[in-house]
C-alpha cells in the first residue's frame, strides 16, 4: 500500500520555487527575516520527503531553503539515485551551498545554519567548513570525503545524528559516526554526534524503508522501518540546536 508522508499543518504555506543564481533553482519556505537554514537533499533529489521536512522546519520558525543540486532530476530507485549522486560535481555543490547561505543572509536572515540527510548530511558539513555565512550545521547520517572537508578544522557548533543500525560503511555507519565525534573533539568546539538505537539509515524519513519520492511513488531501500522514538528525539534536538545557535 501507499505510505503516508508528513503533511504540513493546515494554514502552512507551501514551499515556493526561486532562482538563487542563474541555473540554480531552490525551494524556500517560512517567514522572511527569520533565522535561515539551508536544507540539503538525500541522494534521491528533491523528494516529497525532503520538502516535507523543510516545510516542517519552516513551521518551527525558520526560513528554509532547499537547493536543487540535481537540476530537476529525481532518482526513483536506488540505482538511479546512486547514479545521480555519483555524477554530482561536489566542488560545484560546495559553491552552490555558499551561494544559498549568502542568498538567505542578503534576503534578511540574521543567521544561517545547514542541515541535510544522507548525501545532504555530508554536504552540510562541507557548507559549515567553506561558507562564512553558515554558523552551525546538523548533519544526518552522512559524512564527506576529506578532499573537501576536514571536520577537525570546523570551529563552529556541529551536531550529528546517526543510527546504530546504519550499514553504510565509511559514510554513515557507527564506526564512521564515532570517527566524526573524534574529529569534532579535536576541533574543540563542543561538537556532538548523537547515536540512535534501533534506527538505520534515513531514519528521519516518515518511512525509511520506503521514502516518498514524489506523489504516489515510494522507493524500496532495505533500511529498517520507522522508529518514532528516534524520529521525535532527533527532531526535537535539531530544532533546539538551531534555536540555540541561530537566535535572532
Amino acid at each position: 500500500g501507499r505510505h503516508r508522508c508528513w503533511r504540513p499543518a493546515a494554514g502552512a504555506r507551501a514551499m515556493e520555487k526561486v532562482e538563487v543564481e542563474p541555473g540554480l533553482a531552490a525551494y524556500v519556505g517560512g517567514e522572511r527575516g527569520r533565522p535561515g537554514v539551508v536544507c540539503l537533499q538525500e541522494w534521491w533529489g528533491i523528494t516529497t520527503e525532503v520538502l516535507g521536512l523543510a516545510q516542517r522546519l519552516a513551521g518551527e520558525g525558520f526560513r528554509v531553503l532547499v537547493p536543487d543540486l540535481y537540476n530537476g532530476k529525481l532518482g526513483l530507485d536506488k540505482e538511479e539515485a546512486a547514479h545521480l549522486m555519483g555524477n554530482l560535481d561536489w566542488v560545484q555543490a560546495k559553491d552552490r551551498m555558499c551561494q544559498c547561505a549568502a542568498w538567505l543572509k542578503a534576503e534578511g536572515c540574521p543567521s544561517v545554519g545547514a542541515t541535510g540527510f544522507c548525501m545532504g548530511g555530508a554536504l552540510s558539513l562541507i557548507a559549515a567548513q567553506h561558507s562564512d555565512a553558515v554558523s552551525c550545521a546538523a548533519p544526518f547520517y552522512g559524512t564527506p570525503g576529506r578532499e573537501l572537508c576536514q571536520p577537525e578544522t570546523i570551529k563552529k557548533p556541529i551536531e550529528g545524528h546517526f543510527g546504530e543500525l546504519d550499514e553504510n560503511a565509511g559514510f554513515s555507519d557507527p564506526g564512521t559516526a564515532g570517527k566524526l565525534q573524534q574529529q569534532l573533539d579535536e576541533a574543540g568546539c563542543g561538537g556532538k554526534v548523537w547515536m540512535y538505537p534501533q534506527a538505520g539509515h534515513g531514519f528521519l524519513n516518515a518511512q525509511p524503508d520506503a521514502p516518498a519520492i514524489k506523489e504516489g511513488v515510494t522507493a524500496a531501500t532495505g533500511f529498517p522501518g520507522a522508529n518514532k522514538e528516534a524520529q521525535d528525539l532527533a527532531w526535537s534536538r535539531l530544532v533546539g540546536f538551531f534555536r540555540k545557535h541561530l537566535a535572532a
